[in-house]
């Protein structure tokens, strides 16, 4: 069965690790300069870079149609330059998910696809998709949701090690972004880790940069560019996370159910 992810940022791309494993084809889109910040576990990087693998799945850069088919022959995952998914008007798609946590619906409607599902906020279950998965940290996290909506957006970012707000590095003007410092590395209260136009920002707490922008991708003032775990565990600045993990099986779970119910497959 071939799924469309629309967004290839570290959250689809968690969930595109699970329904890879599970057997299903993937074929992902994104902006042209993605602006994942968890780029060594966001697929969209091959747009950048050409390639990536996360954890032992191979994501490639597609130009169109053929090169798309040519990568899933292959057991790869195609992500497209192609925010508008007009990829959806030439291959067939059973099931479509929004996964571009834009905190509002950019487009999706439910009649994209037999099945469609979207993550987080923005969305209302049986209006303009199937099925919501919350993308809330909590006891919610995961959840298929076939009635009503996700948690609307707080503003304020999950709790990871006692620390919210603190976590996210920002843009702190406008103009072309430069990191200071490099996904993986250590850093401490009051170190700089980036600039915009010669103006500073710098780390809010003690920690492992998790996430940070390329080089040279424009930004605007306060614009999130990256974010410190004050877990300090530089592996999980290379593997999926445990709420992509979460989300990726409201997914899987969302498709199964739903796809039952439509008989796409017996059981």
């Amino acid at each position: 069965m071939l799924v469309l992810i629309k967004g290839a940022g570290d959250l689809a791309t968690g969930t595109a690790v699970r329904l890879h494993r599970a057997g299903f084809s993937v074929v992902m889109t994104d902006l042209p300069q993605p602006t994942a910040v968890r780029r060594t576990v966001a697929f969209s990087q091959c747009l950048y870079d050409g390639c990536i693998t996360v954890e032992g799945i191979t994501a490639r850069q597609a130009a169109d149609k053929a090169q798309a088919e040519t990568i899933l022959a292959a057991g790869d995952i195609p992500v497209l330059a192609d925010p508008q998914a007009h990829i959806l008007n030439e291959l067939s798609f059973p099931v479509v998910v929004d996964a571009i946590l834009a905190k509002k619906n950019l487009g999706t409607t439910i009649h994209d696809a037999p099945i469609v599902l979207a993550l987080g906020p923005g969305f209302t279950a049986g209006v303009d998709c199937h099925g919501v998965v919350e993308t809330k940290r909590g006891h919610q996290l995961g959840r298929l949701i076939t009635e009503g909506a996700a948690i609307p957006n707080t503003g304020v970012p999950g709790d990871v090690g006692g620390y919210t707000t603190e976590r996210i590095i920002r843009a702190p003007a406008d103009g072309p972004f430069e990191p200071v410092a490099r996904i993986g590395q250590q850093v401490t209260l009051g170190d700089v880790v980036a600039k915009v136009n010669g103006v500073a920002v710098t780390a809010q707490l003690t920690g492992i940069v998790r996430g940070m922008l390329p080089q040279g991708i424009p930004v605007h003032a306060g614009m999130k560019a990256g974010d410190i775990d004050p877990r300090c565990e530089v592996e999980h600045c290379f593997t999926v996370s445990d709420k992509a993990r979460a989300i990726g099986g409201g997914v899987l779970e969302g498709i199964l159910y739903f796809g039952r119910s439509l008989r796409l497959w017996n059981g």
